[in-house]
């Protein structure tokens, strides 16, 4: 069974393209079939597999459009088993043409039950910092829904509209959708990551991966290469830490997808009320 996941956040900057392609790169190098979908319109998951998006004839627009099939459009990568759906800007269009049309929510959806059983083990999607139609197609054929967060006063600030949103999703086009958190960018030297690192465990100690990722330069530096840290630098730790997010996705996804009515980790659904009482620590607060 194939297990499809999206990486959103509407903030920009929390390592949801580099979440997509190192996680990605981590389940191919443990063996797994991945289907990497590109659903931004800057097309930086592209880019970073070596990809130039302006110069494609064929991108996951026509899969939103009708015209054609996820398999179909997918390319190889220079990764064993990892292939990428890759965007450009014309989405940004079609993001405008697509809310006009009904179902337009499902396209992402029904491709995906039309895909041969088993012929990848995950989908992965990174959506664009935006609520729009990519970002709901994305969502409402996801199984679980990753949200890349840092150890920032607005990132956590920004959460709130992430958890309203998946409370939508769910009532509206998907209710089985689960959600985790996976903190990024994380500073162990920095107070103000520490004290918001706590805050996190506390508030969403269900849903909260144990996996941290902590800064690495080489993260940076790897999409320039077109490839995932996992094989641009493998003995970093950003690469052991992508590898065992790996893992813990793995095991956490098998007991996560058949339940419609807990989010991910038995977390209750979060209602309107839970969503907006989400709120950083203030600044004054000591540790």
């Amino acid at each position: 069974m194939t297990r499809v996941i999206a990486v959103a956040n509407n903030k920009g900057g929390v390592a949801k393209t580099t979440t997509c392609l190192s996680l990605g790169g981590s389940l191919a190098e443990q063996g797994r079939l991945v289907l990497l979908v590109d659903l931004d319109p800057q097309g930086h998951l592209t880019a970073s597999l070596g990809l130039d998006p302006e110069s494609l004839r064929r991108t996951v627009g026509d899969v939103l459009l009708g015209q054609s099939s996820l398999v179909a459009v997918s390319r190889e990568t220079p990764v064993g088993g990892l292939d990428l759906v890759p965007a450009n800007q014309e989405l940004v269009i079609l993001d405008k043409v697509l809310y006009k049309r009904p179902g337009y929510e499902s396209r992402l959806q029904q491709d995906l039950e039309r895909m041969e059983d088993g012929l990848y083990d995950f989908v992965l999607m990174d959506c664009p910092p935006a609520f729009g139609t990519m970002t709901l197609n994305a969502l409402t054929a996801a199984d679980l829904l990753v949200i890349p967060i840092q150890c920032e006063y607005y990132s956590v600030r920004s959460l709130r509209q992430m958890l309203s949103l998946v409370s939508l999703v769910r009532r509206k086009t998907n209710p089985r959708l689960s959600y985790r958190l996976l903190v990024t960018m994380y500073d162990v030297r920095n107070r103000v990551h520490r004290l918001i690192m706590h805050y996190l465990r506390a508030r969403f100690s269900n849903a909260l991966f144990q996996t941290v990722i902590q800064v690495d330069t080489r993260l940076r530096e790897s999409p320039a290469f077109g490839l995932p840290v996992t094989r641009y630098a493998p003995r970093t730790r950003a690469a052991h830490q992508y590898r065992a997010l790996a893992q813990e996705l793995s095991a956490h996804l098998l007991p996560a997808i058949p339940m419609a009515t807990q989010a991910a980790g038995g977390e209750p659904l979060p209602t309107q009320e839970s969503a907006a009482s989400v709120s950083p620590p203030t600044r004054g607060t000591k540790e």
